[in-house]
């Protein structure tokens, strides 16, 4: 059972949910904290030791699961005549996104990393390199 529930995610918004988009929040909740401890596997006793704050993690799920609430679909514009509206797509993609702003706060570092080949030149002579000798 994920740490955010329905109600933490209604609170969050600026209106009450449908008996639909409840049932789509309970799912997302599950899916939204499946994907949390797929990086973070111990995230249970992360939260028990202190590591991770479980209101930390409530937030994390209810806003990830109302990115997708506010726009199912992931519109990202729509113009009927001279009326125009626009939503940004890091706002409300469309589907299920924990931002990395927010795996931050989960203690989980994103972003680039170098990788250094490492090589252990041979301990003894060998007649074909005779250079590491």
């Amino acid at each position: 059972m994920a740490y955010a529930t329905v109600e933490d995610v209604e609170a969050r918004f600026s209106r009450e949910l449908t008996d639909h988009e409840r049932i789509v929040v309970e799912n997302r909740l599950e899916d939204v904290e499946a994907m949390i401890k797929t990086r973070i596997p111990d995230l249970d006793e992360k939260i028990a030791n202190g590591e991770i704050s479980e209101q930390v993690v409530v937030m994390v799920e209810a806003e990830a699961v109302l990115r997708v609430i506010r726009n199912p679909d992931g519109f990202t514009q729509e113009v009927d005549g001279n009326y125009s509206y626009s939503m940004s797509s890091a706002t409300a993609p469309g589907r299920l996104l924990i931002r990395d702003d927010e795996w931050g706060m989960l203690g989980v570092s994103g972003g680039i990393f170098t990788l250094r080949p490492y090589f252990k030149p041979p301990t003894r002579c060998i007649p074909e390199f005779p250079w590491w000798c």
